[in-house]
């Protein structure tokens, strides 16, 4: 009899044990599966489309009236440049996935153009390309008036929400302008929908007159 009260008793508390780790693993599991999607919900992808297919970049693009966020991106002699480095100025971010495909290259001549006539006004064309390519780029096509930086040591495009995801062109950044004025608050943006279309260039120019 105590023999068999003795087994009872070591069953008994190994059946609460196993019940109190099952309890712990649904905790840690609900507890795994909230933290996911906070991160879902505070992290939202933004669907555009690249001739017509969806695709989708990692964020969203910072909301007009927010502080902009410093970053640091590469110049074309391979120093360092954040934002901190334009502070007192308009500035225009010209973003797109590379400045070898036509759309790019000719924001990158439109903004250059207009750029000029811009009071306290800096524009960035912003790419994964690389500082050479850029700096060829611009020696090429006689660009002097917009200041190109590379992202493809930074993490800019995590930063503003403009990496692409996923599709053909995943890991390059979207096309898109975010105006920001002397102050460092964001007045304008735009998350181009299609790959293919150029951004407005017009309202982009329009915030900073």
């Amino acid at each position: 009899m105590k023999n068999a009260f003795i087994l009872s008793t070591i069953f008994s508390l190994t059946l609460f044990s196993c019940l109190q780790s099952g309890n712990s693993n649904v905790k840690s599991s609900n507890q795994s599966d909230s933290i996911k999607q906070t991160n879902k919900t505070e992290n939202p992808m933004t669907t555009i489309t690249l001739k017509g297919n969806p695709i989708h970049t990692v964020g969203t693009l910072p909301a007009v009236g927010t502080e902009a966020q410093n970053f640091t991106l590469v110049a074309d002699d391979l120093s360092e440049k954040s934002l901190a480095d334009f502070k007192g100025k308009n500035i225009i971010l010209n973003i797109f996935p590379s400045v070898n495909t036509g759309v790019c290259a000719a924001s990158v001549r439109e903004f250059n153009k207009d750029a000029a006539a811009l009071p306290n006004t800096a524009v960035l064309c912003i790419s994964k390309d690389l500082p050479f390519a850029q700096a060829q780029f611009c020696g090429a096509e006689g660009i002097k008036n917009v200041t190109m930086l590379s992202d493809f040591r930074t993490d800019f495009g995590h930063e503003y929400g403009v990496q692409m995801a996923d599709g053909p062109l995943k890991g390059l950044l979207s096309r898109a302008v975010i105006v920001i004025d002397s102050q460092g608050k964001i007045i304008y943006e735009e998350q181009v929908p299609e790959i293919t279309q150029e951004p407005d260039f017009a309202k982009a120019l329009a915030a900073v007159k």
